[in-house]
């Protein structure tokens, strides 16, 4: 039976994996180096290289475990469920995941604007196959009449791309509203709601 890590093996990993985040997400994979991540995580490079083998391998545990989060709330959409009750929860959790791990959606989107080299099987093969499983679900939906007759496909996308976009772009928003909204995720919530479902409202 292979060892287990032990408690402090764990910790140092994640103190690794925090570091490459910051540096990752500020500087993409090509900019970032091992010294600077080590730098980071307050440890030798010889030490760092003894929990991941190279810059690769930290990049690609990151990417794995972002991609396993961001897909859960996909996951989760119930198709016995209340298409308008189901769509916000999922719009809420990408809003969430906006608010508690933006250095992700950054790393992420670096990752995709630079052709995804470390991505692409993630995305033709688990993504590819659980956006199918949804538009199969919004799908039934419309045909019961609970959900307006909408391409599926640009729904999911219009989804993407308003909730990342506070996570994303977030320096944009505060230079534009100042003072004036303290807490813009909420306010977005609400926004996006009503922006959805106007036009998903099947009556």
């Amino acid at each position: 039976m292979a060892n287990k890590d032990t408690r402090i093996q764990r910790e140092k990993r994640e103190i690794i994996l925090d570091a490459a985040l910051q540096v990752f997400s500020e500087n993409g994979f090509r900019g970032a180096t091992l010294d600077q991540i080590a730098a980071v995580a307050g440890l030798s490079k010889p030490n760092m290289l003894y929990y991941f083998s190279s810059k690769e391998a930290i990049y690609t545990t990151l990417l794995s475990r972002l991609l396993e989060t961001w897909l859960q709330p996909l996951y989760d959409i119930d198709p016995s469920g209340d298409p308008h009750k189901e769509i916000m929860r999922y719009i809420c959790a990408k809003l969430e995941f906006s608010r508690k791990f933006p250095r992700q959606s950054r790393l992420f989107a670096i990752e995709i604007l630079n052709g995804a080299p470390r991505l692409s099987d993630e995305l033709e093969g688990p993504l590819k196959d659980l956006v199918d499983r949804s538009v199969r679900i919004f799908r039934q939906w419309m045909n019961e009449g609970r959900l307006a007759k909408v391409d599926p496909y640009h729904l999911i996308f219009s989804i993407w791309a308003t909730t990342q976009h506070y996570a994303d772009f977030s320096v944009q928003m505060r230079a534009v509203l100042g003072d004036e909204d303290p807490d813009p995720i909420t306010t977005g919530s609400k926004f996006l709601e009503d922006l959805f479902f106007k036009g998903l409202d099947p009556r």
